[in-house]
């Protein structure tokens, strides 16, 4: 069942068979996506959307249809744009729960932070759009000091409370803007719809997943976790696996059925990509015995992964050199088929 397990998990994120049409819809349907590191990130979107590109997700991004801040747990993702300000709404608060302990750690007090809000707003207003270093020196005329942590901090602030948002590119990187502004017609919901919004849309894309993996992807409280399912479980379907309740859309057993060569292939993943990070439990996907291998001292930092029949077999990176070509950690002897299709798979990564 582990290998079914993680199959079914590869075409519920669309990583087999059906892609989605358009890098927003990927992340519309992901409803969040790691962005920790915006090249990897853009790599897993255009592997989940047809004829995938990471130009095409570029793109997205300039049209106001993708965004990417800090929606959950403190950590960057990219959503749909009209999604971020109910998610903001429904997970910022905890996000900001020790936010006067951390205003402590850097140096940083409340007056000056709403100052730094009062700056980008004047900065931003009518359709202005600065790099992080250009916003920060902004910042930092107006008299708010952005040395050390508190730049950061600052950004994530103004962020996590619903003023900046990162949207179009430039040179590879992403420009901060009013999220006002770049997102104007942004969805609304209550509470209660909310929760069940986000677990219908986590099992629909990332089942069969339990309560403790929406808990971990989310980091919203158990009791907030159930009272979603609860709204959402009509909508699923639930399946126990060794004892444990999973849940998943009715529709991934027929995805995965309808690409079964394409599950039992190979796959490279970019590091930090929801198949490895979407999951409290991700031991049907990563063998428990190689795990600190994909995360080298626990340091946080996932590394790009080599799946074979939905289990990690290795880990990978591009190779020195002019030639470029992949450098392949293998966990155990791969066969010869096996690395020849990993040569493959790196030749056609987006």
């Amino acid at each position: 069942m582990t290998v079914e397990l993680a199959q079914l998990r590869m075409a519920a994120q669309r990583l087999i068979g059906a892609r989605c049409a358009t890098p927003a819809e990927a992340v519309r349907w992901s409803t969040a996506v790691q962005g920790q590191d915006l090249p990897g990130a853009l790599t897993s979107v255009a592997l989940r959307t047809v004829g995938g590109t990471r130009a095409a997700v570029d793109t997205a991004l300039d049209a106001g249809e993708v965004v990417r801040s800090w929606p959950m747990r403190g950590t960057l993702h990219l959503t749909a744009a009209e999604d971020l300000p109910w998610m903001l709404e429904l997970l910022g608060p905890r996000a900001l729960a020790g936010v006067e302990k951390r205003r402590a750690v850097v140096g940083i007090t409340e007056p000056e932070l709403e100052r730094a809000r009062e700056l980008v707003v004047t900065a931003l207003t009518g359709g202005g759009r600065l790099s992080r270093p250009d916003l920060l020196a902004a910042i930092a005329a107006g008299g708010v000091p952005t040395a050390g942590q508190r730049g950061y901090h600052v950004l994530w602030y103004l962020a996590q409370t619903g003023t900046l948002v990162l949207g179009p590119m430039a040179a590879g990187d992403q420009q901060f803007v009013l999220l006002a502004e770049w997102v104007p017609s942004p969805r609304r919901l209550e509470r209660e719809e909310a929760l069940g919004e986000l677990a219908r849309r986590f099992f629909a894309s990332h089942g069969p997943a339990t309560v403790q993996d929406l808990v971990r992807w989310a980091g919203v409280l158990v009791r907030d976790a159930r009272t979603g399912l609860a709204v959402a479980a009509p909508q699923l379907e639930r399946l126990v696996v060794d004892g444990t309740e999973h849940w998943l859309d009715p529709a991934t057993p027929d995805r995965l059925a309808a690409a079964r060569a394409e599950a039992d292939g190979v796959h490279l993943l970019p590091g930090f990509d929801e198949l490895v990070l979407g999951y409290a439990d991700r031991s049907c996907t990563v063998p428990a015995e190689f795990a600190d291998r994909i995360v080298p001292g626990n340091n946080g930092v996932f590394r790009p992964t080599a799946v074979h029949r939905g289990r990690v077999v290795g880990v990978w990176r591009v190779g020195r050199g002019k030639a470029r070509a992949i450098d392949l950690e293998p966990f155990t002897e791969l066969p010869a088929a096996v690395l020849a299709a990993v040569q493959e798979r790196y030749a056609e990564l987006p």
